[in-house]
């Protein structure tokens, strides 16, 4: 099976369960960690993505790295069959195997889910329910469950959160289809130099690729 993805709303799915109310301590974990992240103008993390189908016996995994510039809602993914830019207004998908760019507008739809919102906007059209904290080695990790208010594309998320960093440590995404789509940050730091023209498709340097416009 070919591992693409076309956007990050694809990885998103219909909700179907709601906690009574958010409980304070979730609350407050997920606030402390929104604002530390909100201190970077552009942040670089270094991810793996792992879509597991138990019933289909099918496991993929694939590495990554994220640049997000969240006040301007800017981001690019760099993978290995694939890159995803957005300026805030438009977004390119670039399938490498098919020498391919899909350009089209970012979703405003209340069921899309961004790279800004996955790591600042915890609070915002969820319940969330603190479920303790474990430890791996030395490492404590405190574990959140999120689900949404409003129907939208997805209906539960769990989070691991690093206790003495208060840094996103994981994020598992529960698809209706029976997918696992589990993402791992390794590492997470401010990235400088980073100029709005890094979010923009250059089609100067990428000369004889395919343009398909779907706005």
């Amino acid at each position: 099976m070919t591992f693409k993805i076309k956007s990050l709303t694809a990885l998103l799915f219909i909700s179907s369960h709601l906690f009574a109310q958010s409980d304070v301590a979730s609350k407050n974990i997920l606030s402390a960690l929104s604002k530390k992240f909100k201190t970077y103008d552009v942040v670089k993390t270094d991810f793996t993505l792992s879509i597991n189908n138990a019933e289909a016996k099918t496991k993929e995994s694939q590495s990554g790295v994220l640049y997000l510039k969240y006040k301007a809602n800017k981001y690019k993914i760099v993978m290995a069959e694939q890159e995803i830019l957005s300026d805030g207004k438009s977004q390119w998908t670039y399938l490498k195997d098919d020498n391919e760019v899909q350009l089209s507008n970012i979703s405003k739809a209340d069921d899309a889910l961004n790279p800004a919102q996955i790591f600042t906007d915890y609070n915002k059209g969820y319940k969330t329910k603190y479920n303790g904290d474990s430890k791996t080695g030395n490492t404590v990790y405190q574990n959140i469950e999120l689900v949404p208010i409003a129907t939208r594309s997805f209906f539960k998320i769990k989070m691991m959160v690093d206790k003495a960093k208060n840094q996103l440590y994981s994020m598992v995404i529960y698809d209706k289809n029976g997918n696992i789509y589990t993402y791992t940050i390794k590492t997470l730091s401010a990235a400088t130099g980073i100029k709005d023209a890094f979010f923009v498709w250059d089609k100067k340097k990428f000369a004889g690729v395919d343009i398909q416009d779907l706005r």
